[in-house]
């Protein structure tokens, strides 16, 4: 179980962070999701989420962008689209999110999570321009619908194929489970012995009938990339229910009686996991254990067991831009971590920021001195 401290420990990793800039700034578009990999042509490869601004968040009408570099810091180019909802009654017919890269052998995989508005009583085209309060039970349902899904290519200018085809490389568990409402945010990892760890996020239907969700993470092992992936059998591994939000407990914010209900307890998503001098390392985004701006940094020395206490992954972007609040939802925090490794070592943080040029999302780059 994971330990509350009374001070703030920020991690070796938080404090060699150095700030570079935005990237993939869009006009009409979100930018999040941004998973980095360097290629057999020497140039940094960015396989991305993307949504039009007339559509409400992700979960509706997103695809998965592919950008190219010379260099980490950039300028991109955006090169072709790896990954679009399928359409029809496909479990993951309109779209996709969460890309996560991978070279494995001689191949690649690209995670993603997939959503299925086939059910529904709408088609995108009623979307664009559809207010909020009309638009949100829609936007409930897709988000039960979440799934993480698998593509493979032998380049990473594609074609992709779909692993998961007619169902999920992962899905959710009977009721009633911690996990079995959804399956997101994919985490891979591939094991010294060539066996394969999938970590993922969930929440259960009772919390998210209750409190919109408590968000916690598990994992699962396969033999092969493609699966099956079965999952291990003490999960959740990480799980902060049990912890009042710091902010909250401490007194220091106050939050009004109609958000109360989203900060009844700290929570976890977004998380990036790799090997480095035998010891798992863990990053993701902070949900009120320090605060929901911070990311959080865990070792373990099995992958399975995060036991202790939390230290600071990342700082609040203020920390390291000088850059107006342009007044959005989610902003001033970055989201969804992702690692550019370089010969088995984190190089480069990239992360999701709201804002920019453009009063939307963009990606955002930060060297690993």
């Amino acid at each position: 179980m994971q330990t509350a401290c009374d001070e703030v420990i920020y991690s070796g990793f938080c404090e060699r962070l150095q700030p570079c800039g935005r990237i993939l700034e869009m006009d009409g578009w979100n930018v999040w999701c941004c998973s980095p990999i360097y290629g057999e042509d020497g140039k940094v490869h960015v396989f991305y989420s993307r949504w039009r601004n007339d559509f409400n968040f992700w979960v509706a009408d997103c695809e998965v962008g592919h950008a190219v570099a010379d260099h980490p810091e950039g300028p991109y180019t955006h090169v072709d689209v790896a990954l679009q909802g399928r359409g029809g009654t496909a479990w993951d017919s309109w779209s996709i999110h969460n890309p996560t890269v991978h070279k494995v052998g001689n191949r690649y995989a690209l995670l993603y999570t997939g959503s299925n508005g086939s059910g529904l009583d709408i088609t995108k085209a009623d979307l664009p321009g559809m207010p909020w309060e009309t638009y949100e039970p829609y936007f409930m349902r897709l988000v039960e619908t979440k799934r993480i899904g698998l593509a493979l290519s032998d380049s990473l200018y594609g074609p992709w194929t779909r692993v998961a085809d007619k169902q999920p490389l992962l899905d959710a568990s009977p009721r009633p489970a911690w996990d079995d409402m959804l399956t997101t945010n994919p985490a891979l990892l591939q094991l010294p012995d060539g066996t394969f760890r999938l970590y993922y996020k969930s929440i259960d239907w009772k919390s998210w009938k209750e409190i919109f969700g408590i968000r916690r993470y598990g994992a699962a092992a396969a033999k092969r990339l493609e699966g099956p992936y079965v999952k291990y059998e003490n999960n959740p591994v990480l799980n902060f229910e049990h912890f009042k939000p710091r902010f909250i407990a401490n007194k220091t914010v106050t939050v009004s009686k109609e958000k109360e209900y989203e900060f009844k307890t700290a929570q976890v998503e977004d998380a990036y996991v790799w090997q480095e001098n035998g010891t798992f390392r863990m990053i993701c985004r902070d949900m009120g254990f320090f605060n929901h701006e911070y990311g959080l940094y865990f070792e373990s020395a099995d992958g399975l067991n995060w036991t202790g206490t939390p230290q600071v992954a990342y700082r609040d972007a203020a920390f390291y831009f000088d850059e107006e609040m342009p007044g959005l939802a989610r902003e001033g925090r970055f989201e969804r971590p992702q690692v550019l490794m370089k010969d088995g070592r984190p190089a480069y943080l990239f992360c999701a920021w709201r804002g920019g040029k453009y009063r939307t999302a963009s990606g955002v780059v930060l060297k690993i001195k």
